[in-house]
């Protein structure tokens, strides 16, 4: 018996060995990429306009290059913790950029902005965003495009300016009603713990946050190194705050919802979820011309659906102009 044990011992300290080494390969690698790669993160793919003191990353395309005037403008806003929104979104703007102007916003903190000690409240978030379109020369009106954790945003924007809002494209977005009590105040922060010992250690490396499959080989290495360097910052992690998104929830309620046109898209990920369908129906009741779409695919459904969702897009935009 004690032999056994003696050998069950060796075994795992072996095993355990095993793993520090790789741990420790992988955070150098890690740093070795990270220097490798450092004109690639420092060289944004759009342009930098000053908010706050701060820059904030606009990308733009459509016809006649980035000073394009489309004959409609969409505006994509990230998700919660997306590394890079400018690549996450490409594999659906790139199908609608031939009539109309495309317009990413990274908030600070992702992708080529800057990370900031500043208020991550939802009108902060809002004022620097309508800022930062101002200051790139992007007029409204905007189809705002939310993915997620910007879907109150979005609402937001609709409700205190519904002069720039011309229809909402919600890409399986959060609404003012999808989430109860015990979920705002639960988090997530064991997952967040677990994703930055990944980031810390390098061990990050092993996923591809190319969800589409469908960036150039460069493209994929930008957002590697921005999804294993940016990833859940301090300037997200707390623009994630409960309290902050509690707030967020009581001011859209104190409200109205908006009546603008609106297609709302619902992931597969969410189907068994009656929060997140009712908030999502209770919406498109609002709304003068809503409908909602349930997809058979993950959260992310603008990397998974793209073709599906830009030819809804079209013809849907179509039919506003009529």
């Amino acid at each position: 018996m004690k032999k056994v044990l003696k050998i069950t011992g060796k075994i795992l300290l072996g095993i355990l060995i095993l793993i520090v080494l790789i741990i420790i390969i992988m955070a150098v690698y890690n740093q070795v990429m990270f220097r490798k790669n450092k004109k690639l993160i420092e060289t944004p793919l759009g342009q930098l306009v000053e908010v706050d003191g701060h820059n904030m990353s606009i990308y733009t395309e459509g016809p006649g290059g980035q000073n394009n005037s489309g004959r409609h403008t969409f505006v994509f806003l990230s998700g919660y913790g997306t590394a890079s929104p400018i690549l996450d979104f490409k594999p659906l703007y790139r199908l609608l950029s031939d009539e109309h102007k495309i317009v990413v916003i990274e908030k600070f903190g992702y992708g080529f902005s800057d990370e900031i000690d500043d208020d991550r409240d939802m009108d902060t978030i809002l004022r620097q965003d309508r800022e930062a379109l101002e200051k790139a020369g992007v007029e409204a009106p905007y189809v705002l495009c939310p993915h997620s954790f910007s879907g109150y945003e979005a609402t937001l924007w609709a409700q205190k300016y519904p002069d720039e809002v011309e229809a909402i494209i919600g890409l399986d977005m959060c609404t003012p009603n999808c989430k109860d009590e015990s979920e705002l105040s639960s988090g997530d922060d064991g997952v967040k713990t677990i994703f930055k010992l990944f980031q810390h250690t390098g061990i990050l490396r092993i996923f591809d946050p190319d969800v589409s499959g469908t960036l150039s080989a460069e493209e994929k290495q930008i957002f590697k190194e921005l999804y294993c360097k940016k990833s859940l910052n301090d300037t997200v992690l707390r623009e994630g705050d409960n309290d902050l998104e509690r707030a967020a929830i009581e001011e859209l309620d104190s409200n109205p919802l908006p009546t603008v046109p609106m297609i709302l898209y619902m992931s597969a990920d969410n189907k068994d979820d009656k929060l997140w369908e009712g908030g999502m129906q209770a919406m498109v009741d609002a709304s003068s011309d809503g409908k909602l779409i349930k997809l058979d695919c993950g959260h992310y459904v603008h990397d998974f659906e793209y073709e599906r969702i830009s030819k809804d897009m079209k013809a849907f935009i179509e039919s506003l102009d009529k």
